[in-house]
């Protein structure tokens, strides 16, 4: 599936610290993953992924990222962060970041993550449990 920043129901904002810069005075490269990271903690807050992990020790590891940068970021700014999935298997989805500047009003990077179901104590592949494939389909609208 196809998807924009105005399709993600997860949508979190942070202000740009001014440690975030680097000595080019833009925000370091590495900071959007913590970005992603943030939006992706919500994400799984939202679809129970979470609470599954702490229940029964199956949850997710992050299996690959990437990130195209579109925009530098300065201090002072604020940034939305959306996620969504645009793509769910049997035991893993693809996650879809989004990162747009209040200033600019531009999204200035986009990413993507795989994200795999790992069954910690067995540390292994684990099939997504049918009640969060379900949040995520609905969330989703996948």
């Amino acid at each position: 599936m196809y998807l924009e920043f105005d399709d993600c129901q997860v949508v979190v904002q942070t202000p740009i610290a001014w440690g975030e810069m680097d000595a080019y005075q833009h925000v370091n490269n590495a900071v959007y993953f913590r970005y992603f990271e943030t939006a992706r903690m919500a994400y799984f807050d939202q679809t129970g992924v979470s609470s599954l992990k702490e229940s029964s020790g199956i949850g997710p590891i992050l299996a690959s990222t990437q990130c195209r940068y579109k925009a530098p970021l300065a201090y002072p700014d604020t940034v939305s962060i959306a996620a969504g999935v645009s793509l769910i298997s049997e035991d893993r989805f693809t996650m879809k970041y989004f990162v747009k500047s209040h200033n600019s009003g531009r999204v200035v990077a986009v990413g993507e993550g795989e994200i795999v179901f790992y069954d910690y104590q067995k540390q292994c592949k684990h099939v997504i449990p049918d009640v969060i494939r379900e949040r995520i389909i609905e969330l989703d609208n996948l």
